[in-house]
């Protein structure tokens, strides 16, 4: 913000100019798109995962579980938050970066043939097979091949990064743009990101296959050299982060009232701070695991190949980077938050119904494709909608000092869905198709089943979340957008 000095002049930061804002959210959000491409990279090689390398439903949910486990069982997020809050938007970003970076390369190395006929396989081999019992809360199990155990601690190294730089990321947001198109930035944020997901069903099918050879380590190596070029944008961010904290002359966040981590009861004791988090999690647990099964489904429920999965569910996330956009600029300048978040709930739950339902009936079918692809824009639209509206809803319910631990406790909390969702699905995936080998014979509909519970929960917290909001006037459904005194001018915007 712009501030009024003592000789009657503007004080200008760097964040009241369009272009350094701006220029600072592309850098953040870049870096994103390539971490979410890493996320998803092996997503539509469900098939060739399984077949060459062994890796069953159960391992498949396993390893995609495995992200979110050193944030949910050591506490990883928690502790990302109070770094966030304590050292600051700069470093924590080049932090995550240099972390995705390191669990990348071992996630990589993992899914070579180099490490299938090293001495390090044959250790791993020999190694984490705990019994699969109830009591085993770990993404190992016995019987797992030795390239899952050792991809899924790159994967939980990689998902510390991208979880901590997805706080960081929010809380840096929010630094540049409080008062200012806030909500839009965060939904361009989001969106581009989510063509970071289209990327990866488009071109991952394609670069497996590259030269005629089917070679699984392939595009993961292609999605390490963006997670790298991601850290440069960080690092690059810094050199502009600096500068800003220069200017305003403190720590750039709150150091008349600096961070205490007895301050986090603020955070726990609040009530409405939980709806958000519950629902964040029920939301998100239905979306993230669905996309690492969504290619393998629309292969068995349509009898395609993974080429024209991809091309459907391509459509899924460029449809939401589309309209999450616009989504922001209202909410910036209309509001309406907690309203759309009861919009998108309503059209997850009638998106995954019809997945489990109604496309089945038309294996085979020209129809089934129109019904898939509405189906995917149905998802976009809700994926727009949720996210656009609940990111910029927590800096009217947390004091800023309190935002990065506050935005690290709801990815916490979200993470712990996702641990549990992403290995159960895999396990309820193969408990409902028993005696099944091929994975193009799945059959999808137990599984599709659960998302769609999951989505009726959201909903069910979204209208809570309405209630509250009426009754304590926190202003969800108000505009983001503050009005500007009258001695700042469309110049310093």
């Amino acid at each position: 913000m712009t501030e009024q000095i003592k000789t009657g002049q503007i004080k200008e930061y760097l964040n009241d100019k369009k272009w350094a804002r701006w220029t600072a959210l592309a850098l953040l959000a870049i870096a994103m798109f390539f971490g979410y491409v890493f996320v998803d990279i092996l997503s539509p090689l469900q098939s060739y995962v399984q077949t060459e390398k062994g890796w069953d439903p159960q391992t498949w949910g396993n390893f995609f579980g495995s992200e979110t486990f050193l944030n949910v069982f050591v506490f990883f997020l928690i502790f990302a938050g109070i770094i966030l809050d304590k050292m600051g938007v700069r470093f924590t970003a080049i932090l995550s970066g240099t972390v995705m970076v390191v669990g990348g390369l071992i996630n990589w190395y993992a899914m070579t043939d180099a490490f299938s006929q090293s001495s390090l396989a044959q250790w791993f081999d020999g190694i984490l097979n705990i019994p699969d019992a109830w009591w085993n809360f770990t993404p190992w199990v016995a019987g797992m091949p030795a390239s899952a155990k050792f991809a899924t601690i790159g994967f939980m190294i990689f998902g510390c990064g991208i979880e901590m730089a997805g706080i960081t990321v929010s809380r840096g947001i929010v630094k540049w743009f409080e008062g200012k198109e806030m909500a839009l930035a965060m939904g361009l944020e989001m969106a581009i990101a989510r063509v970071g997901v289209a990327v990866v069903f488009f071109c991952s099918p394609w670069i497996v296959k590259m030269g005629g050879v089917i070679n699984v380590a392939r595009p993961v190596a292609f999605a390490c050299l963006l997670v790298c070029i991601g850290l440069i944008c960080f690092i690059t961010y810094g050199f502009m982060d600096k500068k800003l904290e220069i200017q305003k002359g403190t720590n750039g966040e709150v150091a008349d009232d600096p961070f205490k981590i007895s301050d986090l009861k603020y955070i726990f004791s609040s009530k409405v701070f939980w709806i958000v988090s519950l629902l964040c999690v029920l939301y998100y647990s239905a979306i993230f695991p669905f996309q690492n099964y969504a290619g393998l489904m629309l292969q068995c429920n349509l009898g395609i190949s993974e080429e024209e999965a991809g091309r459907i569910f391509f459509v899924f996330p460029l449809g939401a980077a589309a309209i999450t956009p616009l989504l922001g600029n209202y909410l910036d300048k209309k509001g309406k938050g907690a309203t759309m978040l009861i919009i998108g709930s309503l059209l997850m739950i009638l998106c995954h119904s019809t997945f489990a339902y109604i496309l089945p009936q038309f294996r085979g079918e020209a129809v089934g494709f129109v019904i898939a692809y509405i189906a995917i824009i149905v998802l976009g639209i809700s994926f727009a909608l949720v996210p656009a509206s609940l990111w910029p809803s927590v800096p009217k319910l947390i004091q800023p000092k309190l935002l990065g631990s506050a935005y690290a406790v709801i990815f916490w909390i979200q993470n712990i869905g996702l641990y549990g969702f992403r290995k159960g699905i895999g396990s309820i995936l193969e408990g409902s198709n028993p005696g099944i080998t091929n994975p193009l014979d799945y059959n999808y509909t137990v599984t599709m089943t659960v998302f769609v519970g999951l989505g009726v929960a959201a909903l069910l917290f979204s209208l809570w979340l309405k209630a509250v909001n009426k009754k304590n006037n926190y202003g969800l459904e108000d505009p983001n957008i503050k009005v500007l005194d009258e001695v700042e001018t469309d110049g310093l915007m």
